[in-house]
């Protein structure tokens, strides 16, 4: 067991680092309250050839593995949540399947512009009727001669209305359940395609979330992406993934409000020394930083366990569920420990103690990792 760094991933982490307290950190407050996507900054982890991290580099990506996206995306989520879900949505779920599950046509066309940066990816999965149940969908694709007809909505589509692809699933095989789901790389330059709501929400709001529909999107055969029925065991696959990288920017949202609190701590005084000086801010700092190590360690677990490819179902949950609540937890004491400075938003903790509740219901509730790990257990 060896819980150092590769040289490499240091390196790309501290790039990385550098970049997001120079450009990110102080615009993160700003872009928040304006509820303004970023392009700019997405351009420049373009730039810094980033944006397709975990991506063979025959396909213009970095050619890392997933530890040091793991890495990335805590970095974005020290400093900016919705930077760093934004990043997460892009990679793991628009961009990662088209490599998994694509003719090299497909990655040619969709994956090289994404993985280079020039482009941003979504993934629609979720609908207004379904939930934790995402299996349960509406959406549906009909072949007609040679094309795909696309009909339905689609909910909570972080990066929808800034995308230039959305991997969608929909049913191909009414009755067949599980197998009867496939998924197709739809263009929002398709005719039918709409953007029909963008949630203003309790945070994140410099990462779009939308709704989605689809009106007689007609979609030529090498739009989708496997075989018919394979959707839903990509969708598996998919998660496993997306959720290291959900325990990732968690405990990169851990970090920075740990960090604010600590800096706070150790400024502030009252009754002739620094706060940090007095038994319960001392014991509330130490505790949201074992939270925080603890959630690192279960996510880079998860991470390397996925780079030897091995099953990582259980452990991918494991973390995303620590970490996720470990997010919200810290942030929450850190509100604390600013006191009613805390609570305004002058200060940091209040942004990242909204930001983090989305941790715990994106990609699987807490609920849904706790059935999950249950089943992985033979419970």
């Amino acid at each position: 067991m060896d819980f150092e760094l590769p040289a490499e991933h240091r390196m790309i982490r501290d790039t990385v680092r550098e970049f997001c307290e120079a450009e990110i950190e102080p615009i993160a407050g700003e872009i928040e309250d304006e509820h303004r996507f970023p392009a700019e900054i997405f351009e420049q982890l373009g730039e810094l050839d980033v944006m397709g991290v975990p991506i063979d580099e025959e396909y213009g990506g970095l050619g890392g593995d997933q530890l040091m996206y793991a890495l990335v995306t805590e970095e974005l989520g020290r400093v900016s949540g919705g930077i760093g879900l934004s990043y997460a949505a892009h990679v793991s779920l628009g961009s990662k399947p088209i490599e998994l599950f694509g003719t090299d046509a497909q990655k040619r066309e969709w994956l090289e512009p994404l993985a280079s940066g020039e482009k941003l990816g979504a993934w629609a999965l979720t609908e207004p009727g379904s939930g934790s149940d995402a299996s349960d969908m509406d959406t549906t694709a009909r072949k007609e001669g040679d094309e795909w007809v696309l009909n339905g909505t689609k909910q909570f589509i972080t990066n929808a209305n800034v995308a230039n692809s959305v991997l969608v699933k929909a049913v191909t095989d009414p009755g067949a359940g599980y197998d009867g789901i496939s998924t197709f790389i739809v263009s929002p330059d398709d005719d039918g395609f709409e953007v029909t709501t963008v949630w203003e929400k309790m945070g994140l709001n410099s990462s779009p979330t939308c709704e989605i529909t689809f009106d007689g999107v007609r979609l030529p055969e090498n739009r989708l992406l496997g075989e018919t029925g394979e959707g839903w065991k990509q969708t598996m696959k998919t998660l496993d993934g997306g959720r290291i990288s959900i325990a990732a920017l968690s405990t990169g949202l851990a970090q920075g409000a740990f960090e604010a609190a600590k800096e706070y701590a150790l400024e502030r005084e009252q009754f002739g020394q620094p706060i940090s000086e007095f038994d319960a801010i001392r014991d509330k700092l130490v505790d949201m930083h074992r939270k925080t190590e603890r959630a690192r360690l279960l996510t880079r677990r998860a991470a390397s366990k996925y780079d030897r490819g091995e099953r990582v179902t259980r452990e991918s949950a494991l973390a995303k569920l620590d970490a996720s609540e470990a997010a919200r937890e810290v942030a929450e004491d850190a509100v604390q420990v600013l006191g009613g400075y805390g609570y305004t938003e002058e200060f940091a903790p209040q942004r990242f103690y909204r930001d983090a509740k989305l941790m715990e219901i994106g990609e699987g509730t807490s609920e849904i990792q706790h059935l999950v790990i249950g089943r992985e257990l033979g419970l």
